[in-house]
């Protein structure tokens, strides 16, 4: 059996998703998990999930005749990749950083501001309308300058257009949740209402 299903049999058994494999020339053997996603229900990977299935691992993995020099099991963190369908649609409405694997080209920036040598974008992720029998997604964004804190704004100013950019899984070359961390510890005012409200 190949290495890869071991991990994923042994990971998914113990009752976690595997999200990423990665063995590196000097030996390690990097193992990336995550809680099942279940809707309404935001869980997340701590100390000991990571020391559960690497005690697991590290048998099965003796079991098999793996050859590894050093074992890491971590959760994906703030910056989780985005690897299939099942992942798209668990995160869709956050955001999200993608690069292309061609670069969006003349006909699709022609009539608006994106350069045609763009492959990095960073936005809301989206459901868009299915293309040719494939399920498709679109990210939306702004190219509006961040606030500045104590900057004041004017009430005229009119902002920036929403553009959209729609793709397909097989366009992509990465693709992975934005690190955005908020060190203040303040909600914005629309998620503080949400939880308000429920």
């Amino acid at each position: 059996m190949a290495l890869q299903e071991t991990i994923e049999q042994t990971v998914t058994g113990l009752g976690y998703e595997l999200v990423e494999v990665e063995r590196t020339s000097g030996g390690l053997l990097r193992v990336t998990i995550d809680m099942p996603y279940v809707a309404e229900a935001e869980q997340f990977i701590n100390a000991e999930d990571c020391e559960k299935v690497t005690r697991q691992l590290q048998f099965v993995l003796e079991v098999e005749g793996a050859e590894y020099a050093r074992l890491e099991v971590s959760s994906p963190g703030i910056d989780r990749p985005l690897r299939n369908e099942k992942d798209f649609e668990r995160f869709a409405g956050e955001l999200i950083d993608i690069t292309l694997k061609a670069p969006i080209g003349a006909a699709a920036s022609a009539g608006s501001t994106i350069s045609a040598s763009r492959k990095k974008f960073r936005g809301t992720l989206e459901r868009a309308e299915p293309a040719a029998g494939k399920s498709g997604w679109q990210i939306v964004w702004s190219d509006e300058p961040a606030v500045k804190p104590g900057q004041k704004i004017s009430k005229k100013r009119i902002p920036a257009p929403l553009q959209a950019l729609g793709f397909t899984l097989d366009e992509i070359q990465h693709a992975r949740l934005a690190p955005v961390v908020d060190f203040k510890g303040r909600r914005p005012k629309a998620a503080a209402d949400k939880s308000i409200n429920k």
